[in-house]
């Protein structure tokens, strides 16, 4: 199981740690501060994410999870200083609207399962955070001030994080190269729209994004708010109306 993970750096002190055995490639994302570190997303939970973080950072961690899918949360039982969104607390107390076998069988799907793990075991992460995050709220490393965005769209408490002084924005499932889902029910394309207008207007300078590549630049956001811009002026923003292709993105709808 010690290769699971795959760690890369980004700074002297921040850095991804990824789950590129599994078909979603997962990123999770250390933020050291001079206080604490603060993680952002843990994962699938099919390894255990401490200890690849025990190697990067000796100080109090806080996890926060840019929305409360399994593929974010996974490794969240390692963590009790957690954070969430208000508007998926549900989740979290054992209403996540997928039946139990369809997440496992997403994470047995496509994946070089490690020797010895048993996915009819596997559950989805419930408990109660330490603290509830809103829009607008700032998350304090020490020497390290993340800003929370509420970003519905994806899921209904998305949020994305913001580091305005190394201009850094982590952009969780709202945007990455590869196919965004929004057609679940519990997706909001209209919502989605906006959310992306709301973190086009950043100076961000780095995106990095939950799954799938790295090599991604911040230009990419603007072109996903003038794709569903225009999804929008043809009708074609909502449920069910199709996937759309964009050369290195597409959107399932």
């Amino acid at each position: 199981m010690n290769d699971w993970f795959t760690i890369d750096q980004i700074d002297s002190d921040t850095y991804v740690i990824s789950e590129y055995r599994h078909w979603e490639e997962t990123h999770c994302y250390l933020l050291n501060g001079t206080e604490r570190s603060l993680l952002i997303d843990t994962g699938l939970g099919i390894c255990n994410i401490c200890d690849a973080v025990g190697k990067l950072t000796d100080k109090p961690i806080t996890a926060a999870a840019t929305h409360i899918h399994w593929d974010h949360i996974g490794g969240h039982q390692y963590f009790p200083d957690f954070c969430a969104h208000g508007e998926e607390l549900e989740w979290l107390s054992g209403r996540f609207p997928l039946p139990p076998q369809v997440v496992r069988d997403m994470v047995a799907d496509r994946c070089d399962l490690p020797e010895g793990f048993d996915v009819s075991a596997y559950t989805m992460f419930q408990g109660v955070p330490a603290r509830v995050l809103q829009d607008g709220d700032t998350i304090d490393a020490g020497g390290r001030v993340i800003e929370v965005l509420h970003t519905p769209g994806h899921s209904p408490g998305h949020m994305c994080f913001w580091e305005a002084e190394r201009e850094y924005l982590f952009t969780g499932d709202l945007v990455y190269k590869d196919t965004l889902f929004a057609y679940y029910p519990s997706t909001d394309p209209a919502a989605y729209l906006a959310s992306l207008e709301k973190i086009a207007a950043l100076p961000a300078k780095r995106i990095f994004p939950g799954h799938h590549s790295l090599d991604i630049g911040p230009e990419i956001v603007a072109r996903m708010r003038d794709a569903f811009r225009d999804l929008q002026a043809k009708g074609l923003l909502h449920h069910g109306s199709g996937t759309f292709e964009y050369g290195d993105w597409a959107v399932w709808l």
